[in-house]
């Protein structure tokens, strides 16, 4: 199903530290300009979340679901928008920087789930879809959290704002999807 480009440490590790001058930019009222781009890679149109850390604990994380930009100007969004505009949390504040981890999840496209045996915790997200509502978990919550199938789809369709047991009603579109994931932990 995978579709994802094999990104090197180079382009993993530009990501990760364009992400950081953006927020850290932000926070501390300096300019940032879009650099050119750094690879053919870092041009394809994928779907990527920013996750920020503090710890164990979330600090923030939005994404695109669909690759509408180029994976490079949409980490830069999105990396603002994980700071910044994440409703649950208040932004980042320039206090926080040195304790901030990154994590980038760059999205495969997404794959409609007819079965929903055929999801594979620990490897697939979901993103489950009923009428105005919707709602994303990446794969790595699953794991994080140590959850089955079903508990997977009970907590997507929570997210969603859905009953959690609307993922077996067939009234509702499911999908799955991969993600190349990668933190500034890993370096």
């Amino acid at each position: 199903m995978s579709n994802l480009p094999v990104l090197t440490i180079d382009e993993k590790s530009y990501l990760l530290n364009l992400a950081r001058e953006v927020i850290h930019n932000r926070c501390t009222g300096k300019d940032f300009s879009r650099p050119s781009i750094f690879s053919d890679n870092l041009k394809t149109k994928l779907g990527v979340f920013v996750s920020l850390h503090l710890g164990k604990e979330l600090r923030g994380c939005i994404g695109y679901v669909r690759g509408i930009k180029s994976l490079q100007d949409a980490v830069i969004d999105m990396a603002e928008s994980a700071a910044f505009n994440d409703p649950r949390f208040l932004p980042v504040t320039s206090s926080e920087l040195d304790a901030l981890t990154i994590e980038i999840s760059v999205l495969s496209e997404l794959e409609r789930l007819k079965d929903t045996n055929d999801l594979q915790v620990g490897t697939d997200g979901l993103l489950i879809e009923k009428g105005i509502f919707s709602g994303l978990l990446l794969p790595q919550v699953a794991v994080e959290f140590n959850w089955d199938r079903e508990t997977f789809l009970s907590q997507t369709c929570g997210k969603a704002g859905l009953p959690y047991d609307e993922w077996q009603s067939g009234n509702c579109t499911i999908f799955k999807f991969t993600a190349a994931i990668f933190s500034e932990l890993d370096t």
